[in-house]
């Protein structure tokens, strides 16, 4: 029986096509099925063939040709089914004889089997590939129907939805109706901003593909936000005449009155900006990529108001009014106004404030004056006191001495000072304290020796003769104290006839301690020693001009016997 298919024995030498270099392997179904030449047998995918091919005579030696017939197998066979009915046949074939043409046909050997289709095979491998990207791609993509403000980002991964969410802020067109002029600004023009990397995560954190309960949730929020320099800078370029610069305050030292003046600031006006960006975020919540907006005009702060701009002009005016070099509390070397001035430099401050800077070389120039004008000697003080140690008059005033000590880095501290606003600069010095000299004078008359003697810290120092009032206007007696001094006046009553009955002229050095008794000089005679007056103290000239200077008021006068 015959393989349907099968190619005769001797056609597999002389195939069209064949060279000598190809085998007969090569040359049926690509070599998977080989010929063993000694036995004759066919083998499949290395393997025995069950079914042994027998050959007739060479019809070659008659001189006839040989001819072969191939049929084709039924195609509606499976190949493995087709095997088992040929199988089938050549058991019944052997029970009934050879057929009758059997001399006309070579017995061919079993079609070498095909190697089998693994297209299903292949099918449910990309079917899995498949599947499997499905389930890795929806572990990293957002959920179906998820939206951000509008923005549709479902099936997006993170990185994708935070390009499209700020690639829809950037081309979102607002336009400027009414006195803007239907100008035209986009997002990107105006620095608008979301938090696109924020929003996508979040995004995909809540609404995973995986996650198909999550499937077309609700939008997200996402809040716009807009550089204020950028959109300002924009909105002027696309609406100049909305806008009106303001003036910022400004000061300077006015020469004339020695200080610091000031002007006012004036406000200026332009686009609400945040305005614009509510309107941006509206279109943007809608999802609309162009919006009309009518613009509004506020008030535009000046960097530098009034306010800070008079508080720096106080500031430097206090520097004026106190700068100077300090010796404890004493203002020992002041520096006027105008010279201060002149050291310093107030520069205004893109934000808005002022700064002020001191100059180190030309306060420098000062500093090295300084030793001249603060060293100084000790000078000691001397006081007059009564015999309690009042003090009743200071005699010569005490002056500390003073050392400056190192002026090297006076200047550049100063600077640093004036700069902070402080105007007092205490210097390094070293003071010697001075000493006080007390005097405790008084002065004793005795009536009876017609002497006065003037004491100092317990000794007489001076002692003149004197001449007290005569019997019937005699001296006080008791302790007494020099109330005022005249240095020079007319004593007694120009009417003769009327008390004290007497009259004299320029009575000079006169100190007062009972009334109208008094120590002083007598020009009109020289009869010192005896009795003279009307109550007075009569003393020489001399002595009496020594006790006007030598004794202050508040000086103990004694008159005793």
């Amino acid at each position: 029986m015959y393989q349907p298919g099968g190619v005769g024995v001797t056609d597999l030498a002389t195939k069209p096509g064949a060279s000598d270099e190809e085998s007969p392997d090569d040359a049926v179904d690509g070599g998977d099925a080989e010929l063993d030449h000694s036995s004759g047998a066919a083998s499949e995918d290395g393997g025995p063939e069950d079914d042994t091919a027998h050959t007739a005579d060479d019809p070659a030696a008659d001189g006839a040709s040989a001819t072969t017939e191939v049929i084709e197998p039924d195609a509606t066979i499976p190949h493995e089914d087709a095997r088992a009915v040929a199988a089938a046949d050549a058991s019944t074939e052997s029970a009934a004889g050879p057929p009758a043409d059997a001399a006309l046909y070579a017995w061919a050997p079993t079609e070498p089997a095909r190697r089998r289709r693994r297209t299903p095979l292949w099918i449910g491998l990309a079917a899995g590939v498949a599947l499997v990207g499905l389930v890795a791609s929806s572990l990293v993509l957002i959920a179906p129907g998820t939206s951000v403000a509008g923005v549709g980002v479902g099936g997006l991964t993170q990185g994708g939805a935070a390009g499209a969410l700020q690639q829809r802020l950037d081309d979102t067109t607002i336009v400027l109706a009414g006195d803007g002029g239907d100008a035209v600004v986009t997002g990107a023009d105006l620095g608008a901003s979301v938090d696109a990397r924020a929003l996508a995560e979040d995004a995909f954190a809540e609404h995973p593909m995986w996650n198909p309960t999550q499937w077309f949730p609700a939008s997200i929020d996402a809040p716009v936000h807009i550089d204020p320099a950028t959109a300002d800078a924009a909105l002027r370029k696309a609406a100049p005449g909305l806008y009106a610069d303001p003036v910022d305050a400004s000061l300077a030292y006015d020469a004339a009155t020695a200080k610091y003046v000031t002007t006012a600031a004036k406000p200026g006006q332009g686009i609400d900006v945040d305005a614009v960006r509510a309107a941006l975020q509206n279109a943007y919540d809608s999802g609309k990529t162009r919006v009309t907006f009518t613009p509004a005009v506020s008030p535009i702060a000046p960097t530098t108001t009034t306010e800070t701009a008079a508080a720096t002009a106080k500031s430097l005016n206090n520097i004026l009014g106190t700068a100077g070099f300090y010796v404890g509390e004493e203002r020992t070397v002041p520096v006027d106004r105008a010279t201060v001035a002149s050291w310093l430099t107030v520069t205004h401050q893109p934000d808005g404030t002022f700064t002020t800077t001191a100059d180190k070389a030309a306060i420098q120039k000062l500093v090295e004056t300084l030793p001249k004008a603060i060293n100084r000697d000790v000078v000691n003080a001397t006081v007059i006191t009564n015999s309690a140690g009042r003090v009743l008059r200071q005699v010569t005033a005490g002056v500390a001495g003073r050392t400056l000590g190192d002026t090297r880095s006076i200047a550049a501290d100063y600077a640093a000072q004036l700069a902070r606003g402080k105007g007092v600069y205490v210097l390094p010095v070293t003071v010697n304290a001075f000493t006080t000299t007390s005097l405790a004078r008084r002065i004793e008359v005795n009536i009876s020796q017609q002497h006065a003697y003037l004491f100092e810290n317990g000794r007489v120092v001076y002692s003149y003769p004197i001449s007290s009032g005569l019997p019937g206007h005699d001296t006080n007696l008791g302790h007494f104290h020099i109330y005022s001094k005249v240095k020079s006046q007319n004593m007694g009553n120009p009417d003769l006839t009327k008390a004290p009955n007497y009259y004299t002229k320029n009575v000079p050095n006169i100190s007062y301690f009972d009334g109208d008794e008094a120590l002083h000089g007598a020009w009109w005679h020289h009869n010192f020693g005896h009795r003279m007056s009307h109550g007075c103290v009569n003393m020489p000239l001399d002595a009496a001009a020594l006790v006007y200077t030598w004794a202050p008021i508040g000086t103990e006068v004694w008159v005793h016997l």
